[in-house]
């Protein structure tokens, strides 16, 4: 006698309502953290006296009362005193200051404690031993200085077992030199990162594991190409990558003529992210050729919620296949951020490319 089918929308249901019941209990507890005397951020303490007409101890229970914040403006961020982000019951713990982007004039700034570790130790969950073998080593091809990426791609390295390798690169200085036309200096000083990356490559440090922008990828390989050699000879057999520049059409051409074909065709492994100081770390589900190298991202639910939404009504959620803006809900101990708009870049985005 056949097995009866799985009522899969059954399925789904039940795992909507338990997702949404744990996001619930989180965003509570999330807020009795921020808004009570004993533990709460400064900013956030008078925040609540000075602009909210609730009382958000009592009124916020679930991840909907969350509507009645305002929309979050990320230029609260820029300047000081830096410490008013600090919940009280942190205010003893060892705090790091990540600055967003490469923006010039006065940078937004977050405080973290402990967030972009245990970001990137979930997302180390995600990556198969296979192309990232425990115990590799790493190399860090990507924005350095007062940046959460640097330090979070290291925590990954070390957590793994590895030990990380990592060029010097500031984002500031490249749109600088793009804001004054300035393109020959700017071809150079991506030569010069490129040829700190080569030296380490071929430095005899067992590198295995990669973390490249998509633009320093490519140059990466073509600057390889030019010495007779390539990224897999190189040694790399796994790459995570993430920002804006990493679209389907990218993806394509990077697996087919900078990794060597598909991991089953003995190309070199690459996982899409998108990540940012405001939110943490977004995976992908892995990327096929027979599905268009569709790129599909999960936010870390419920330590953050991404959401597509009307340009005109950011309350209404747009239907699949519609195009909308991003909502971005942030709900750690270290850092609330209710309902920021925009936070890719203005992406106008369709909502079936985010996950919720």
């Amino acid at each position: 006698m056949p097995e009866p089918e799985t009522n899969l929308d059954a399925v789904t249901a039940e795992a909507i309502s338990t997702a949404r019941c744990a996001l619930d209990a989180h965003v509570h507890d999330i807020v009795q953290w921020h808004f009570h005397p004993s533990t709460g951020c400064p900013f956030w303490l008078q925040y609540a006296k000075e602009v909210l007409n609730f009382d958000p101890l009592r009124e916020i229970n679930t991840y909907d009362d969350l509507k009645k914040f305002p929309p979050f403006e990320d230029e609260l961020l820029r300047g000081g005193p830096v410490r008013r982000w600090v919940p009280k019951g942190y205010e003893n713990s060892p705090i790091f200051v990540f600055e967003t982007g490469g923006t010039t004039g006065v940078p937004k700034s977050r405080i973290v404690i402990d967030d972009f570790r245990i970001d990137y130790e979930l997302f180390s969950k995600t990556l198969p031993d296979e192309y990232f073998p425990p115990g590799s080593n790493w190399l860090m091809l990507g924005p350095s200085g007062p940046r959460r990426l640097r330090l979070a791609v290291e925590h990954l390295c070390q957590f793994r077992g590895g030990i990380c390798f990592c060029i010097d690169l500031d984002p500031r200085w490249v749109i600088k030199l793009i804001k004054k036309g300035w393109m020959e200096h700017l071809e150079e000083y991506k030569k010069h990162c490129i040829e700190q990356a080569i030296t380490i490559l071929g430095a005899g440090h067992d590198i295995r594991c990669l973390f490249a922008t998509p633009k320093l990828l490519e140059a990466l390989a073509l600057g390889l190409e030019e010495q007779g050699s390539s990224i897999a000879e190189a040694g790399i057999t796994g790459i995570f990558s993430g920002g804006t520049e990493f679209t389907p059409q990218w993806t394509r051409f990077a697996t087919e003529e900078l990794l060597g074909g598909s991991p089953s065709e003995g190309g070199i492994y690459m996982t899409p992210t998108y990540g940012n100081t405001l939110m943490g770390l977004a995976c992908s589900r892995p990327v096929r050729a027979d599905d268009g190298y569709k790129i599909a991202y999960y936010a870390p639910q419920p330590r953050a919620v991404l959401e597509v939404v009307d340009f005109d009504d950011s309350d209404r959620i747009v239907a699949y296949g519609e195009t909308g803006r991003v909502r971005l809900t942030t709900l750690t101990k270290e850092f609330f951020v209710p309902g920021f708009l925009e936070f890719m870049s203005d992406w106008i985005l369709k909502r079936v490319d985010i996950v919720i």
